[in-house]
This record gives structure tokens, C-alpha cells and sequence, in this order.
């Protein structure tokens, strides 16, 4: 899915607009992270950091775990308690994540 930001840009006097496409790359996985996920992973298992609790989740490749963040596991709601997150927002943050324990 791809979002598009307007942008307004004044060159000369003259207005113009250019669509500017949108994508999980664009996303802060940081601030995702720190908005919905930390509430839990800064203190629950697995805790973000914790390399050996991460190390079997992360055997199962980063589309495991979107999926799973997506669905929601055990105690864990989907998308992290947060519907509004799209699967871009979860990936991002899930990357995010993943680079903290490598």
C-alpha cells in the first residue's frame, strides 16, 4: 500500500504540487517503536535488546514476525493494541527492533 503527501513548492512566484509516494522505507520504525510497542518491550519479554530472547523469533525471518505482530500473540493484541498501524508501520518497526539485537 502507498500513501501519497502532497507537496507545495513555491519556485519563481509559481506554485506547483508533486505527488510524493510514501513507503515503509520512509517510516520512522523508532517512532513507531516508541509510540505503541514500548510500552510493553521496554519491560516485558522480549524485552527490546535482549538478544537471546529475540534470537528463536528471529530464526523465523522479519516476515514472521510482521505476521505476527499483525495477528497478535500470546498476551500480545494485534498490531500492538494500535489499529490505526498499517503493515508498513509494523515492518518498519519490526526492523527497528530487529536491529537492536543484532
Amino acid at each position: 500500500m502507498r500513501d501519497s503527501i502532497i507537496v507545495i513548492t513555491a519556485v519563481a512566484g509559481l506554485l506547483t504540487t508533486t505527488a510524493v509516494s510514501c513507503q515503509a522505507a520512509d517510516i520512522d520504525g523508532k517512532v513507531v517503536y516508541d509510540k505503541t510497542c514500548a510500552a510493553c518491550h521496554n519491560g516485558l519479554s522480549p524485552k527490546l535488546g535482549d538478544k537471546a530472547a529475540w534470537a528463536p523469533r528471529l530464526k523465523q525471518g522479519v516476515d514472521a514476525l510482521v505476521a505476527s505482530a499483525m495477528k497478535g500473540k500470546g498476551g500480545m493484541p494485534p498490531k500492538g493494541g494500535n489499529a490505526a498501524l498499517s503493515k508498513d508501520d509494523i515492518k518498519a518497526a519490526v526492523n527497528y527492533i530487529v536491529d537492536q539485537v543484532k
